[in-house]
Formats: structure tokens, sequence, C-alpha cells
């Protein structure tokens, strides 16, 4: 079994093949895996350094986008899954394009290549931000697309064509979407580590608006499994919910990281809301754990183990922020 995984050096894609690599899932037990990955500000090769001596990985720098790259190194792998993405809300209100060029044009070059080279299966990476905001209850996935910033809009719009080579090509390509993620190596622009680090620094976080907008806490280790069972057992043409069931506002979130850090009240800045700032996000993963998935990992335990791994991993967080001034 041969696996190419695109955004391999990733927050998401290298758990997955650090994991693979450390035979966590039985139906990949042996992989092979090549990581494929552009290696922009969020991609980082100190991510693989423990599975980077596996003769059974190998990596290649290239762009998604770049289809005679794709045309040379796809053949003879039985499997793709496609992590590759612009994924930051904030930098896709700062400018669209990218994310538009590498979410929908990446994607379906990806699932172009994979036709073309004969790849038997294509697992695509998506978000539950591609269903909007919703009041209550959960969504389904049937429900309607309903992306309100540049960055969900163009995760849709890969998502659309991924069903559309599924239809038209008979492409075995299934769809994850997942709520938020956090977990180790997580790169610190994002809420969680952003935050922790902010703190263990002494420095204000920046909670937008009113701090009640409502997340859905998945830990990356349940999010990595799922995306395994939704490899092996997933349908072409159809998406997968992947939820961590621990909804909270991000005030809720924020108190949390206070208590972990020894910080208090003081060291929160709120500042302006985001502009179309989604309420609430929530669904229902009903269909995949049909498939045997169920999250594993207790919130409070593993927000704990991040905060944790924080403290022990400056040195590999601080030039990541000094670098990119956050």
């Amino acid at each position: 079994m041969r696996l190419f995984v695109t955004g391999g050096a990733g927050f998401i894609g290298s758990h997955f093949v650090r994991q693979v690599l450390q035979d966590a899932y039985p139906a990949y037990a042996g992989a092979e895996v090549t990581v494929f990955d552009k290696l922009t500000y969020a991609g980082n090769l100190a991510n693989l350094a423990e599975v980077s001596d596996s003769p059974r990985y190998s990596f290649v720098q290239g762009d998604i986008c770049d289809a005679a790259l794709l045309a040379d190194v796809l053949p003879g792998h039985d499997a793709v899954v496609n992590f590759a993405a612009e994924s930051h809300v904030d930098r896709s209100i700062d400018g669209g394009a990218d994310f538009v060029v590498t979410n929908v044009l990446g994607a379906q070059t990806v699932f172009e290549g994979a036709l073309r080279a004969g790849v038997p299966r294509v697992l695509h990476v998506s978000t539950d931000e591609v269903y909007g905001s919703i009041d209550e209850g959960s969504f389904v996935e049937t429900d309607r697309l309903d992306p309100n910033s540049p960055y969900s809009a163009a995760k849709a719009g890969g998502d659309l064509l991924a069903r559309a080579y599924a239809v038209t090509h008979q492409l075995d390509i299934s769809v994850t979407r997942c709520t938020n993620n956090y977990g180790p190596y997580h790169f610190p622009e994002k809420v969680i580590p952003l935050f922790v680090t902010n703190l263990l620094d002494g420095t204000s976080v920046p909670l937008y608006g009113d701090g009640l907008n409502v997340r859905d806490w998945l830990h990356v280790d349940d999010h990595c499994r799922g995306i395994a069972i939704v490899l092996e057992k997933g349908q072409p043409a159809e998406y997968y919910n992947i939820g961590g069931g621990t909804e909270l506002t991000n005030r809720e979130l924020t108190d949390r990281l206070l208590a972990a850090t020894g910080r208090d009240d003081s060291y929160v800045d709120y500042v302006a809301d985001r502009k179309g700032h989604d309420r609430r996000y929530s669904i229902d993963g009903a269909k995949t754990e049909a498939l045997g998935y169920t999250p594993q990992k207790d919130f409070e335990q593993g927000l704990a183990e991040v905060v944790q791994w924080y403290r022990d991993h400056e040195a590999w967080w601080r030039p990541l922020k000094e670098r990119a001034a956050l």
C-alpha cells in the first residue's frame, strides 16, 4: 500500500503521516507514505522529524497546482489524501486569491492527476465551515452549502469538484468535513496555539466581538482516525462529517486557557469582530459514526496535554511566531 499525502507537512496532514508510519491504523499497517508539500509558511518538515528516518517515508516538495509534477510522482500510489489547503479565515479576508487558487484549482488538479495516473482511491479533506452558521441543531451532509468567508467558499468549491469527478469520471473519491481541530504542531496563528503561546509569554490574547461565537472542538488524533476510517470504508461522491462533541463559546475556551496557563481576565483584549464571523458551527456525525468512528479524546485532558506540549516545545513555536510576527 502506497499513500500520497498532499499537505503532509502541515498540522493535520503531518499527524496523519506520523500515525500511518507508526501503524496506528490497522487498515494501513506497513503502508508507504509519500508526502507532497509546498512548504508554505504553515508547512514545516520539523513536524515530520520523528518519522523522517522511516524507510517507508519519502518527501516531494511541490505545489498541488503543478499538474506536470503530479503526473510524474502520482503513478504507483494506491490512494491520495488531500490535506493541502490555505486554511486561515483571517488571511482569506485580507486577500482571497491564494485561497481560490489552492483550494479550488489545486484540488481540481489533484483530482485530475489522480484520475490520469490511475490512482484507485482519493480522500479530500474539507471543513464544516462550508455549511455556514447554524443557530440551533446540527448540519447533516445533505444540507445546502452556505459559506460566509472566502476560505470556506473556496473549500466548498473543492468539495463540489470532488463530487463532480466522482459522478463524471467515476473517480472513487470521498470528502470529509471536520470541526475545529486542536493538538500539537498547530501553527500559532490559530486560536488555541496563538492564545496558549501568548499567555505563556505573558502577553494578552485578542478575543473577537462578544466572545460568544460557538465552535465544536476535535482533537487532531480523533480527526485523523476518522479520515483513516473514511478512506477505508467511505463511498464515492459522499460527504462525511467528523465532529468532536465539545461545543464551547470562544469566551469559555479562553477561560480554560487562562486557567491552564495561570493567567486572569486582565490578559483578555476584546477586539473588533471578524468580518462575516459565523456565530455557531455544529455538525451531525452519525454518518461517519456508522462506519465505526467515535471521538475518543476527552477535551479537558486533550487541552491540558496541548498546553503542556507548547510549554515543552518553545523551540518549535517561537521561531514561527517571530517569523510571522504573530
